[in-house]
């Protein structure tokens, strides 16, 4: 089992910044990736980022936070980032951390490929 704790959530202005952080702890090793979804009221979940480090390395991004977001992992790959530059009022969601160590083939932008999820951390932006 792996446990995964966000943070970093809050409340910004439009073209402001965060980071958001996702601790992993557990069977940690048995993690190759690691992702950032969303959700919206109203909205289904929507994948944001997502990073490896296994038997492939790479990064990947929706369309819509491509150039304004980065994620990123500490060497140990424990601990996920997530920094949004560039804050619009669209991004405002529930942001959730989610880790992939099944490996189903699916593909990193569904979230039926990952095995575990945090609680989620909020993210408001005000126009």
């Amino acid at each position: 089992q792996v446990q995964l704790v966000e943070s970093g959530g809050g409340l910004v202005q439009a073209g402001g910044s965060l980071r958001l952080s996702c601790v992993a702890s557990g069977r940690t090793r048995s993690m190759y990736a690691m992702a950032w979804f969303r959700q919206a009221p109203g909205k289904e979940r929507e994948f944001v980022a997502a990073i490896t480090w296994s038997w492939q390395t790479g990064t990947h991004y929706a369309d819509s936070v491509k150039g304004r977001f980065t994620i990123s992992r500490s060497g140990n790959k424990n601990t996920g980032y997530l920094q949004m530059n560039s804050l619009k009022p669209e991004d405002t969601a529930v942001y959730y951390c989610a880790a992939d160590s099944s490996m189903r083939g699916i593909g990193l932008k569904r979230r039926e490929e990952y095995d575990y999820w945090g609680q989620g951390t909020q993210v408001t932006v005000s126009s």
